[in-house]
């Protein structure tokens, strides 16, 4: 946190003694009549806005964009799957509607296009490049922070919203997410924006915010499906339970939220369900075609059980693929310094928050609040830390807004009673807790900065007793406590931040921070399952068991890590080779694996069949559908390499063709890869 923001945070009160008789340190000039009610609905239902707080507010978003938009373009296409994808949809806007990965529109993304709408048309606006893709995701965690912020705001004061919305753009995972163009970043934008809206209709009881936030969250599930619905329990709770309405019209607005957000995604899966096939693009990640298909089995319960058809491998024993399941999942030393710092701390102040509101009447907006987010932290926690299915540390991303916002509340709430003794010991136990894990955390790159760790021990110690000997020695004892202990909780997360911001990051599986030694509970790392974590969030590791090497090939042909997880980097040679009457071709080429084809489409800007889409295994095209691409004359190159083909109950297909060029053409090397000319061959070998 930078030397302003903290300054305001600690200056003026994180809570303002609202409604319980707690003494007020530096509260001195509010009136009666400016505080909330007992329920937490006042007249205007926001507690009176300080001199102080819209520069600070100024100042964290600029220092918030400044993070996220640091030298972006050392990232490259990021995700080059999804920067594909996103220029597929620049060239044509059959590919922008149904996300398809190349402009001819032979397979989409595994996943819905609404996050690669955005970056599509900030491509077709300033053109393909890095900074044109990034810069809308850089935007959304700037949005993301400020709509957090103007949430806590509501119903806690400047200091508490200022602080959630400084943990949020501190949170290493979010730094770096806000910096790459995965899904994650619309994903977390929409769920607080939904919030947002939720709380808007408790506190006011209006229909139309009900209706916003159905629709947020329905546009959310057209971003990355089924987790957008993590967040729905919490919201639905916290407005049936505390609305300042009739129970029927909770229950009449629940259902209208619930039509609205069908509304929002069932538009587009009627579309896609009801398109004839041979109209749109194969939906990738599925079996049968189907975005059902997609939506239940691949990217919905197969995350859940591991039983994923087509993936690279699920968790559904312990130590499976992606890491041991279980509570300490989040903690372990791969997913641990991405978001954990400060999730005891959160599960700590979300328990004394509802403790202190427990007694107050069912309207009380603050308990309902705490409801909300803090019932979003918990069921998503509980979900990433149990499901045996695909899993990555960035996955966590999600749980960064209601960690932010349960820290800002309960710390506020806790703060009102910062006179008394029991609630100074419950600060200092949870600074000491937080300087404590943040030692363990930083121990696991004990060759990185390693004189932070004790100097978040020793600030950390200081700061506990400060906020205990605060009780007899006044107010600015108190803030010191205060300054202190928020200084030893925030320094890990911040370096982590920094150093994140500071390096590029590529590939399909991404980590933040430093490189980490491993240990229980691990096992993605930052490359692969099994595997080691590279520093820059790279794509190095070790394949599942069965799978072949990084480079190598599997039987049938099909390739190894580099083309699942990473686009290729052509050569200058074959670029020049595939761009060579690229106009008489619908695919310049066609290569197994949506990645490989990613690498050759951007250098290109040519449509590049990935045929299995992003792991090989779907059966986009069969055989017989590449045949006839080949007798038409709609291919010009099969280039080798990329994918893993067949894999864990999927297509066979891409092997299959692998097999049949290799049969049927002959092969030539090109700038050091194998290509295949398919202009030549005959009307015969393609029947």
């Amino acid at each position: 946190m930078s030397a302003p923001l903290l300054e305001s945070v600690t200056t003026t009160d994180l809570g303002a003694p609202a409604d319980e008789s707690a003494p007020s340190l530096g509260g001195a000039g509010r009136s009666p009549a400016s505080v909330a009610s007992p329920s937490g609905h006042g007249p205007s239902g926001r507690l009176p806005r300080a001199r102080w707080e819209r520069p600070a507010l100024a100042v964290l978003l600029l220092v918030t964009a400044a993070l996220y938009l640091w030298d972006l373009s050392s990232s490259g296409w990021a995700n080059s799957f999804y920067s594909a994808a996103v220029q597929a949809g620049s060239e044509s806007w059959k590919a922008f509607l149904f996300g398809a990965s190349d402009a001819a529109g032979s397979i989409t993304v595994d996943k819905p296009p609404a996050s690669l709408w955005i970056m599509a048309l900030s491509v077709r606006a300033f053109g393909l490049s890095s900074w044109s893709i990034l810069v809308p995701q850089a935007l959304m965690g700037v949005g993301t922070v400020a709509i957090v912020h103007a949430t806590v705001r509501r119903h806690f004061s400047g200091g508490a919203a200022l602080l959630a919305g400084a943990v949020l753009a501190l949170t290493p995972v979010a730094a770096l997410m806000f910096r790459f163009n995965n899904p994650d970043a619309l994903l977390v934008l929409l769920l607080a924006a939904a919030a947002l809206a939720t709380m808007r209709a408790i506190e006011d009881g209006r229909t139309r915010w009900m209706l916003l936030a159905g629709a947020l969250v329905g546009f959310g599930f057209l971003t990355k499906q089924l987790q957008a619905f993590l967040v729905l329990p919490g919201f639905a709770a916290a407005y049936l339970v505390a609305a300042p309405v009739s129970l029927g019209r909770r229950i009449r607005d629940g259902v209208l939220a619930v039509g609205a957000m069908v509304l929002a995604l069932g538009w587009w899966v009627a579309l896609v369900e009801l398109v004839p096939a041979s109209m749109r693009p194969y939906v990738g990640g599925s079996q049968n075609n189907s975005f059902l298909e997609l939506t239940f089995g691949y990217n919905g319960f197969g995350r859940l059980t591991g039983n994923e058809t087509g993936s690279v491998g699920g968790g559904a024993t312990a130590g499976g693929s992606w890491g041991t399941t279980g509570i300490g999942r989040l903690f372990s030393s791969d997913v641990g310094g991405q978001i954990a710092w400060l999730v005891p701390a959160a599960l700590a102040l979300l328990g004394v928050g509802l403790w202190l509101r427990g007694r107050l009447p069912r309207t009380d907006i603050r308990r309902a609040a705490l409801v909300a987010w803090g019932s979003w932290l918990v069921v998503t926690a509980v979900t990433f830390s149990f499901m045996a299915g695909v899993f990555h540390a960035y996955y966590t991303v999600a749980l960064a807004p209601a960690v932010a916002a349960v820290i800002g509340m309960g710390g506020s709430l806790l703060w009102e009673r910062r006179a008394e003794l029991w609630a100074a010991g419950v600060a200092a136990g949870i600074t000491l807790v937080t300087a404590a894990w943040s030692f363990v955390l930083l121990s696991r790159s004990a060759d990185w900065l390693p004189w932070l760790r004790y100097a978040v021990i020793g600030v950390g110690v200081v700061g506990a007793a400060a906020l205990v000997a605060g009780t007899w020695y006044g107010a600015k004892v108190l803030r010191a406590g205060l300054i202190l202990a928020l200084a030893s909780s925030l320094a890990g997360p911040t370096a982590y931040t920094v150093q994140t911001v500071a390096t590029g990051h590529t590939g399909s599986i991404v980590t933040a921070g430093p490189a980490v030694a491993s240990g229980p509970g691990g096992g993605m790392g930052g490359g692969f399952p099994g595997g080691g974590r590279a520093a820059a969030g790279g794509t190095t590791g070790t394949p599942p068991a069965g799978q072949p090497p990084r480079g190598g090939t599997a039987a049938g042909g099909a390739g190894g890590m580099g083309g699942l997880l990473s686009g290729s980097t052509p050569s200058a040679e074959l670029t020049t080779l595939l761009l060579d009457d690229a106009d008489s071709f619908t695919w310049v080429a066609a290569t197994v694996g949506a990645n490989n084809a990613a690498g050759y489409q951007l250098a290109t800007e040519k449509s590049v069949m990935p045929i299995g889409g992003f792991n090989g295994s779907d059966p986009s095209p069969t055989l017989a559908q590449f045949k006839a691409y080949v007798a038409s004359g709609q291919i010009h190159y099969f280039i080798s390499g990329g994918g893993f083909g067949q894999s864990q109950g999927g297509s066979s297909s891409s092997s299959e063709i692998t097999a049949w060029v290799a049969a049927n053409v002959t092969a030539q090397t090109v700038g050091g890869t194998t290509v295949y000319d398919l202009s030549g061959v005959s009307s015969a070998a393609s029947a």
